[in-house]
């Protein structure tokens, strides 16, 4: 962002939407907090076309201060909270999926909210809205649905309060959801981020003009409460580093706004542009009413809840996080996909790189990330595998250049794309894995492997990556992956999860090599193991008659400056090491890549890749 004062707010505004539909629900709706509706009115915007067999409908929800309109419907519209992802050819592709966006119950923009009228007394509700929770809200989504005789989603996708909307949905209506995309959000909000919304509501609550909620005919209302709500929410939506950014440099540089907060730091003339615009197009009793919804959203925070709340969801998932989103922080989005993997639920997971915190998701700078991960899960959702191998090659990303920088010290990078050649390594490792296995792949690179297991019919297949570029192709290729970091073991998965666990052409990598392969036989009942042999013939010659560093094709055309490996280890080597270490060493296969055949004669000299099966 250019502009110090832009933020993900910028053009949101209070005039009618003309693009909205409504729609009032047959019945009176009932509530969990007790209480009941008489009445609900729904506003929400469609994009695209639903197709003959009613099957590619997408459903986003928006987040605590959004609407239905997600994003222009032409050259001549608004643009929408959302435009960056959805429309045609972007992520959410218009020209492909039906998009329904409806504004949430409780809201302020055309669905049944506090300054709605009540038909049993005439007047807005006000303070006798009932409080809600985000089950009322995808209640009311389902009814919705019902109405436009959608019966089944595509997808479900949301950010923030729509995350928690996309979370209700898995497990509250199974049958209805193919897949789930939740974006920074979480379980239930920390402490922290509660306490945020409490101060937020005491600001709205004491404004002398809140008059008990009943302003709508009295003046201007507790404009000074909002703002300050709003402040208070600016700051948890961005980041530290975000923060330093646009102000840091300017600090004693305000903008010149009209406002009555004080402007004296750049900071706080953007907070108060920011908090007084919102009380523009927001009503503070929508403000309150939704704030408690999320407070209220709880599927609890131990791994054991976790589990049982979402054992009923039956959809495959993806889960985004933010690296400095510290309103739902990315170990908030660890602890459903730790959830998630023990319920043997198929799910991706990464948590992006940004510096922008919560409000990443509204934001360009992590798109090709972000958005192509969205745009890659909602094409493979078909249970098919030939037709999802079919549409993975229209969504592939570029694959990452195996030799540029690491994320950081401790990941395990995309040691695989280097062979462009035929793979005898994965066709060895193929032959050593019986068919039907249950196949986990630790730094499982770009996919590859996993996709040919797929292809030969295996169904529980997964990979564990740290790479996002490497996450986004294996995601492409319709494959389960989630992020993490070898080194700090599989605290995730279940003791004997998995037939077999894989570390192909990674181990050299691996900070922790005995914490790393005693997971690996913990979580499956055999692991196998391939590294390239420092021993071949051709590294002792670059170094005993050249006096360089070995450097080739095994060693995946690293120069000693730039490589990813720690560790430099021979067949015999690998031997000793699990002599030592009580592993059972079942089998040892070597290959000679470069000639593309297997070696029988004295292996550690003639090999330049080993593959081995483990055992404990």
């Amino acid at each position: 962002m250019t502009d110090s004062f832009d933020s993900s707010d910028a053009f949101r505004h209070a005039k009618p939407l003309k693009y909205a539909h409504s729609v009032t629900l047959a019945e009176p709706l009932a509530l969990e907090q007790g209480g009941r509706l008489p009445e609900v009115t729904v506003a929400y915007e469609t994009y695209g076309t639903l197709s003959d067999r009613r099957d590619n409908a997408v459903l986003v929800c928006h987040a605590l201060t959004g609407d239905s309109h997600v994003a222009r419907h032409d050259e001549d519209d608004d643009p929408g909270w959302w435009d960056l992802v959805v429309g045609p050819g972007k992520p959410i592709d218009t020209d492909r999926w039906f998009v329904i966006c409806p504004n949430l119950l409780g809201g302020c923009r055309g669905t049944t909210g506090p300054n709605s009228v009540n038909p049993q007394t005439g007047r807005r509700y006000a303070t006798d809205f009932p409080v809600i929770t985000v089950g009322d809200i995808v209640e009311v989504q389902r009814l919705l649905l019902d109405h436009l005789g959608i019966t089944r989603l595509r997808a479900a996708v949301g950010g923030s309060l729509g995350g928690h909307n996309v979370m209700a949905w898995a497990v509250r209506h199974p049958e209805r959801i193919a897949g789930a995309a939740v974006v920074a959000a979480s379980p239930r909000l920390t402490s922290q981020a509660l306490a945020f919304d409490v101060v937020g509501r005491n600001a709205i609550l004491r404004d002398p003009l809140y008059h008990k909620g009943q302003y709508y005919d009295d003046g201007p209302g507790p404009m000074v409460g909002l703002a300050i709500a709003r402040m208070l929410g600016h700051i948890t939506y961005l980041s530290r580093e975000a923060m330093t950014q646009k102000f840091g440099a300017c600090r004693l540089h305000p903008r010149d706004v009209q406002t009555q907060f004080e402007t004296k730091f750049s900071v706080g003339s953007y907070l108060a542009y920011q908090g007084d615009r919102f009380g523009e197009r927001f009503d503070p009793n929508s403000y309150l009413t939704l704030t408690m919804a999320i407070d209220l959203f709880d599927l609890g925070e131990d791994k054991e809840t976790l589990r049982e709340a979402f054992r009923p969801a039956t959809c495959r998932w993806l889960l985004l996080s933010f690296s400095s989103d510290w309103l739902f922080p990315p170990f908030q989005s660890q602890q459903m996909v730790d959830a998630l993997i023990a319920e043997n639920k198929p799910v991706s997971y990464c948590n992006v790189q940004s510096a922008c915190g919560h409000d990443a998701f509204l934001l360009p700078d992590q798109l090709p990330i972000y958005g192509e991960l969205l745009r890659a899960f909602l094409a493979n959702l078909t249970p098919d595998d030939e037709e999802r191998e079919t549409t993975s090659a229209r969504v592939q990303s570029p694959i990452p250049n195996p030799q540029s920088p690491a994320p950081n010290p401790s990941s395990l990078p995309d040691s695989k794309s280097i062979f462009h050649h035929h793979r005898l390594d994965y066709d060895t490792i193929l032959e050593l894995i019986p068919a039907g296995s249950s196949v986990l792949d630790l730094g499982c690179g770009t996919g590859e492997l996993l996709a040919r297991l797929r292809r030969r019919g295996h169904r529980r297949i997964m990979g564990v990556e740290w790479d996002e570029q490497a996450i986004l192709a294996c995601v492409c290729r319709g494959l389960n992956v989630v992020q993490a970091d070898l080194n700090q073991g599989l605290p995730a998965f279940a003791a004997g999860q998995f037939d077999f666990v894989i570390l192909s052409q990674t181990l050299q990598t691996v900070l922790d090599v005995p914490r790393v392969l005693t997971d690996m036989l913990r979580v499956g009942r055999r692991g196998i193991v391939s590294f390239p042999n420092i021993a071949f013939h051709r590294h002792r010659r670059q170094l005993a008659e050249e006096g360089r560093a070995p450097y080739g094709h095994a060693l995946q055309e690293f120069h000693w400056y730039d490589t990813p490996n720690l560790r430099f280890l021979s067949l015999n080597d690998f031997g000793d090491f699990c002599r030592t270490h009580g592993f059972q060493l079942l089998e040892q296969v070597a290959l000679d890549t470069s000639a593309d055949a297997r070696v029988e004669t004295d292996p550690n000299l003639n090999a330049d890749v080993a593959i081995a099966v483990l055992s404990r």
